[in-house]
């Protein structure tokens, strides 16, 4: 969303901070992190990869070219570790570390402008004021655990962090922000949010399922307070 809009001034925020350092390298030493992500990619491997994933580097830059080779060539890209923290997704069959697309200059450039975070949604939710825009996009967690990765979302994001959220959103809403949310098309979700606004369903793509033949089209919702 931010990449985008490209506004001004933004906060970007997540409380993993893998994600917000490979951000905070990229817009600070873009040519030296794809440097080495180009020599990740032929050096490419069963072997490699799993070496990569035991590591636990020091450095922002070390961390964020970690980060997204693991990303770009795990299963499906997928981000999960384990009670320990651990990343543990297995290899993928994606080869290409470098993508054609790829263009950190103009990432870094675009990042100069935000203000990095690595926080619970609470804290940046709770500095937004009148005409404001939040963008928010949760771990989809549901009310009984009805929605696939039970227990990958409910270590990280339970149904309490729900309802926590929504309430950050309505005193957000309540100060004169906008508010933007996708989360799961589920009961409880719209229960959650009834009232608060224009409760709309999208419907996207989804490549997370093991066996291929269970992956298909899902619907999701996005949740507007104008």
């Amino acid at each position: 969303m931010y990449f985008y809009l490209h506004p001004s001034t933004a906060v970007l925020s997540d409380v993993n901070s893998d994600l917000i350092n490979a951000y905070s390298v990229i817009r600070e030493d873009w040519y030296e992190l794809y440097e080495m992500l180009k020599n990740y990619q032929k050096l490419h491997s069963d072997r490699f990869y799993y070496e990569i994933r035991a590591l636990t580097p020091q450095s922002p830059l070390l961390k964020a070219a970690r980060f997204i080779y693991l990303n770009r060539t795990c299963w499906n890209g997928l981000y999960r570790v384990n009670k320990g923290g651990s990343f543990n997704v297995p290899i993928g069959t994606k080869t290409t570390v470098v993508l054609d697309g790829d263009n950190f200059e103009e990432l870094s450039n675009l990042l100069k402008s935000a203000t990095l975070d690595v926080c619970d949604f609470e804290t940046t939710i709770d500095k937004a004021g009148e005409r404001d825009f939040i963008f928010i996009d949760p771990p989809y967690t549901v009310k009984h655990n009805l929605n696939g990765f039970v227990k990958y979302n409910e270590n990280i994001f339970s149904w309490q962090d729900q309802i926590r959220l929504k309430n950050s959103v309505t005193r957000a809403i309540n100060r004169g922000a906008y508010v933007l949310v996708t989360n799961a098309n589920h009961q409880s979700i719209i229960e959650l949010y009834d009232g608060l606004g224009n409760i709309n369903h999208l419907h996207r793509a989804s490549v997370i399922a093991g066996d291929s033949q269970a992956r298909g089209v899902y619907s999701e919702l996005a949740i507007k307070s104008w």
